[in-house]
């Protein structure tokens, strides 16, 4: 049943006409899981939705809202776009009224290209290459060149050596051959295939009258290089030792060097899996042509102010702006492109984005980082009388970097626009015009509008998760824990990567720790790059890069990052955790099953037989438009079930495969509680919150907080063996202050069990439950860097210098 939103004072009443109606108005939402919901939210303001993680307050925000502004869009562009709405599908809703143009800002962990830069993502690049073209200083007699001989992406700017990428791969003996004791019967060229293909090169080097016995190193050297290097490729006539019980007849076959199969795999190979077996004996080095900066002679030849456009495009952002600023002054060709650069750059250090470089790949951002620059492009675009849906725009803040954000969202306002929000950050939410809270709870215990109004209004609506945040008063909080005592150490000495440079970190071992800093001070590079990769070499018995002591505590190590579980409709929750394996055993295990014939490879959607042929058992085809980004549709043939009627006919006790995988996790629990190997999985991810998912949700839908607490739950139900480090990157991502409570109690679980935690984390509430606290800085880029506090949260909470400092003491007095 549904239920209106409470009677507000602020409550709209609907005006005379609707050309002059302040409000967006949605009548009979039910998107996903939305209970037919009716809302009006007014234009021209900050308005947030809040609710627990799958309350669907991301159903009305961008599944309705946005999605029907997007509608309203193409079916105004063209005939051709309508038939595409069409195969998209309109969301469910009966009437919107009142609704601008939209521009949605998600959090898409989107796997760009490493040509893809912050300079692409910005535009600054073009900018900066328009100054060097118009402004540069050329040698005497050199040609003007337009702005494309500055882009290594183009044919008439890229390094001919490198192809515009900067590095060269290539082999060494060293990296062919890892253990030169060994003879070549014995493995020596550890880059080979393994199986039959690497004992046919190794018989045809025999064949040829290369000692394959003798260790490598007591080979001659020009046999070893040929061996490795030749482009050479003589056919044999292979005799092949007999083997007991099995005649092999003698066959044609062709060398190959090592180094030739390496490179061939790494370019051409399809499977993902051999091709990084390939890169692990490839040494990449700076291209000797442009040393690395990508461009022709010509263009490097070309400064501004001293420097090529590489040099430039290599320093922070707060420092470019700096060697431009003098030409704003000016009065050349250079003063309105300098005006043009500061003006954009001003807005990417105002959100606390200063310390990136133009020429950062964007593969290495954070999904806040990526949003935040996509928000400063729109702030430059003058765009007016729009609506911007933005998901989580303080995700990957610091607490100190929040005051700038609202500062722009409050300008974009100003500017004419309207802003909906979906947010969890409290300081953002106070900051609010207006709030939607939906709710109470996830899946379909969620779905309704439990207050739409001005924030204050919240403190009277019982049933809502989000008001005990916002309020002092809002209700009980978890008790705060003593911080336990560290059984061991982990010393890290002469760390230098990135802006760490030669710093000594010590992390203790058997309690939860959380590192913390302003965006840029060298988190990730600390606990994702440098600690998990010393961490993950001393568990693989390799030789760590970077000094360390304590390791020997550790057995296993597990990473926990967003990255998606996969980049198509095929992956989902079910496949990833290995339910989808005992669903199929039971269902091929039923009498009508047996009967007919069908084994569990019958269920599968991803294998001809079961699924529908017309989608391949995606259930989606995709949708490709011209100048907008692709999108997927429902199947018409399975109605987006993924298998044939056939396999449809066939239910578990009295559900098909189809509505198996439609069940929530929660509604999994019962429906399943007599499948073997179903209660763990389940279990494990109700566990981290994730009980509002559907097992057959596919991995384009989660969000990289989702993805993250997916992995988690798979590695909660494996079960513990030894002492585990699990590294996370911002685990709260996407979630509600409720969900965080569940997820820490894992986390604190886990530390209980005798494992090591280790987060890097921006929620202060996280940070002031954990039981020691690294804090990075002072500042981002070259500010930061350095160990500016470490101890327990009560400790860090006085340090002088640290930005963490004030907002983690008014943290722990909560």
């Amino acid at each position: 049943m549904h239920h209106p939103a409470p009677a507000h004072p602020a409550h709209p009443a609907h005006p005379a006409g609707p050309a002059h109606d302040p409000y967006v108005r949605v009548r009979g939402a039910r998107e996903h899981n939305l209970k037919a919901v009716d809302v009006d939210v007014p234009r021209d303001a900050l308005v947030v939705f809040t609710g627990v993680s799958g309350s669907g307050k991301s159903s009305l925000a961008f599944g309705t809202l946005y999605a029907e502004a997007q509608r309203r869009y193409l079916e105004s562009v063209a005939p051709y776009a309508r038939r595409l709405i069409h195969q998209a599908g309109a969301p469910a809703v009966a009437e919107v009224t009142g609704l601008p143009p939209a521009v949605a800002l998600e959090q898409r962990r989107s796997a760009p290209t490493s040509r893809s830069s912050v300079g692409t993502v910005t535009t600054l690049s073009n900018a900066l290459r328009m100054l060097f073209s118009r402004a540069g200083t050329y040698p005497p007699g050199a040609p003007r060149l337009d702005s494309d001989a500055f882009s290594p992406n183009t044919a008439t700017g890229a390094c001919p050596e490198c192809h515009g990428l900067g590095r060269v791969h290539e082999v060494t003996e060293d990296s062919l051959v890892p253990d030169p004791s060994l003879s070549i019967r014995e493995g020596a060229i550890a880059a080979w295939p393994g199986a039959w293909q690497g004992k046919n090169l190794r018989d045809i080097l025999d064949t040829l009258g290369h000692d394959v016995d003798r260790p490598w190193r007591d080979l001659p050297q020009a046999d070893r290089e040929w061996i490795l290097f030749t482009d050479e490729q003589p056919v044999v006539t292979v005799h092949p030792v007999r083997e007991a019980g099995r005649i092999q007849r003698p066959y044609q076959g062709t060398y190959m060097s090592a180094r030739r199969y390496v490179l061939h795999t790494f370019a051409e190979s399809k499977s993902a899996a051999l091709r990084a077996r390939a890169e692990r004996h490839l040494v990449s080095r700076p291209c000797r042509a442009c040393g690395g900066k990508r461009l022709r002679p010509e263009a490097l030849a070309v400064t501004y102010a001293g420097k090529d456009i590489a040099e430039l495009a290599a320093l922070p952002l707060a420092a470019l702006a700096g060697v431009v600023r003098p030409a704003e002054g000016t009065d050349g060709p250079a003063a309105a492109l300098a005006h043009d650069l500061l003006a954009r750059i001003e807005v990417l250090t105002e959100l606390g984005l200063g310390y990136l470089s133009t020429d950062r790949p964007t593969p290495t951002l954070s999904a806040g980082e990526l949003q935040r620059l996509r928000l400063a492009t729109q702030l430059r675009s003058g765009l007016f009388g729009v609506v911007y849906v933005l998901d989580e725009p303080s995700a990957g803040l610091h607490p100190a970097d929040s005051a700038a954000l609202l500062t722009v969202l409050d300008r974009l306002k100003a500017a004419g626009n309207s802003l909906f929000v979906v947010e969890h950050h409290m300081e953002l939410v106070r900051h609010a015009d207006w709030i939607v809270d939906v709710g109470p709870r996830a899946g379909e215990h969620g779905g309704r509008v439990l207050y739409s109004g001005p924030v204050e209004g919240l403190a009277g609506v019982t049933e809502s998760a989000t008001r005990r945040y916002l309020f002092p008063d809002g209700g009980p909080r978890p008790e705060p824990r003593a911080p336990r005592t560290p059984t061991g150490t982990v010393r890290l000495r002469g760390i230098t990567r990135h802006n760490l440079r030669g710093l000594d970190v010590d992390v203790p071992l058997g309690v939860l720790t959380a590192v913390t800093g302003v965006s840029g001070s060298g988190k990730s590079t600390l606990v994702g790059d440098v600690l998990a990769e010393t961490v993950a070499a001393h568990v693989e018995g390799r030789r760590p890069a970077v000094a360390a002591e304590g390791l020997a505590a550790l057995g296993r190590l597990v990473r926990v990052d967003q990255k998606p579980i996969g980049r198509t409709p095929r992956s989902n929750l079910a496949t990833y955790t290995g339910l989808f394996d005992a669903v199929r055993k039971v269902f091929a295990a039923t009498d009508e099953a047996r009967a007919r014939g069908y084994g569990a490879g019958r269920f599968s959607f991803n294998v001809p037989g079961g699924r529908c042929e017309t989608c391949q058992g995606e259930g989606f085809v995709a949708v490709e438009l011209l100048f907008l980004p692709g999108t997927y549709a429902p199947c018409a043939d399975c109605g987006g079930t993924r298998y044939n009627a056939e396999t449809l006919e066939v239910t578990y006790e009295g559900r098909t495969i189809a509505e198996v995988l439609d069940l929530t996790v929660d509604a999994a629990a019962d429906a399943l509680a007599g499948v073997p190997g179903a209660r763990r999985p389940l279990g494990a991810l109700r566990d981290v919150g994730l009980g509002y998912l559907r097992l057959g949700q596919p991995a384009t839908e989660l969000s990289g907080g989702e993805a993250q607490r997916i992995k988690l739950a798979a590695e909660l139900q494996r079960g513990r063996r030894g002492h585990t480090l699990y590294v996370l990157d911002e685990p709260t991502t996407g979630l509600h202050l409720a969900d965080t409570e569940v997820l820490m109690r894992q986390l604190h679980g886990l530390v209980d069990a005798g494992h090591t935690v280790v987060v890097v984390e921006h929620d202060m509430d996280v940070v002031a439950g954990a039981d020691h606290v690294l804090d990075l800085g002072p500042g981002g880029g070259d500010a930061g860097g350095r160990v500016v506090a470490c101890g327990t949260p009560a400790e860090v909470a006085v340090a002088p210098g640290s930005a963490t400092a004030p907002y983690l003491a008014r943290a722990l007095a909560r």
